[in-house]
């Protein structure tokens, strides 16, 4: 069975992607899950890889095929949960999501849990991107990095909520510093007052400002309210040559109950507990 249903996949997910994606030890599995810019059969366009173990069946669904869930369907892999497809002549920029049929028959429209970048709120839905055009230019911080003891050098942290550091007195997007914005005038605040790292709150995708970041739908996907994630790179890149080290909060613990995300994410409890008394924070709406 395994065999047979290796076979009609693209490869572009192998045998062993999936074994250790299954064991929980595929630390680069955002390489091969989410939205990817590929060549398949002599075609451009975009392949996709969701996990989604208790779905029917799944489809892409876009502005590319005016949302419908059976023009772009998924084909299950072998021995892992995970569903792919390649749909040719996608490329960056495109609205997607993905159509869940359930057990019970309902459609549910998710955005991809792995995507690199999302939709800006109130829009809810997952954008491809490609992310192999970025120059990086910190090879003499990673260098500096890799040679340096931690445990007995100086560190001094500076935690901030991009959001709310400081504003532009302007309409878009609440008047948010951009990532290339703030990139400067945060290097240039954090020298001046003999901080090493900078630590930025909440800076994957969420849909309620109120969270501060602390309710995520989006792991990978830096959040659109500052930018794009070529941004986000620019920013990560600017700090570095400045001598500065990031740190990115991320929250493990919880994730909101927005239909559009994580919660009961192919008709059951996948990223959460079953059980309420372990799966559900009822202070926190989470």
């Amino acid at each position: 069975m395994a065999g047979s249903k290796k076979e009609i996949g693209t490869g572009f997910i192998t045998e062993v992607d999936r074994y250790l994606f299954n064991n929980g030890r595929h630390y680069e599995i955002f390489e091969k899950m989410g939205a990817h810019p590929k060549k398949y059969k002599g075609k451009n366009g975009m392949y996709f890889a969701v996990w989604a173990p208790h779905a029917e069946q799944i489809g892409v669904v876009g502005d590319f095929n005016s949302w419908d869930p059976e023009a772009n369907a998924m084909m299950p892999l072998a021995d892992s949960g995970i569903w792919e497809a390649f749909v040719p002549g996608i490329a960056a920029g495109e609205l997607y999501k993905y159509a869940i049929t359930t057990k019970s028959g309902k459609i549910l429209f998710k955005a991809d849990p792995y995507a690199f970048s999302a939709e800006y709120r109130p829009g809810t839905a997952s954008l491809t991107t490609d992310l192999s055009d970025f120059q990086w230019g910190d090879d003499a911080w990673m260098d500096k990095r890799g040679s340096a003891d931690p445990m007995n050098s100086p560190m001094s942290i500076y935690e901030v909520h991009l959001g709310s550091w400081r504003r532009k007195n302007r309409p878009e997007k609440d008047g948010c510093y951009t990532y290339v914005e703030a990139a400067k005038e945060l290097a240039d605040y954090v020298t001046d007052m003999g901080y090493t790292h900078v630590e930025l709150m909440g800076i994957a995708e969420h849909p309620y400002d109120g969270s501060w970041g602390y309710q995520v739908t989006g792991y990978f996907a830096p959040t659109s309210r500052y930018g794009t994630p070529q941004e986000f790179m620019y920013f990560i890149n600017y700090m570095h040559k400045k001598g500065i080290g990031v740190i990115l909060d991320w929250v493990p613990a919880h994730f909101p109950r927005d239909a559009h995300g994580l919660s009961e994410f192919d008709g059951e409890a996948l990223y959460e507990y079953a059980d309420p008394r372990k799966g559900e924070h009822p202070d926190w709406g989470t």
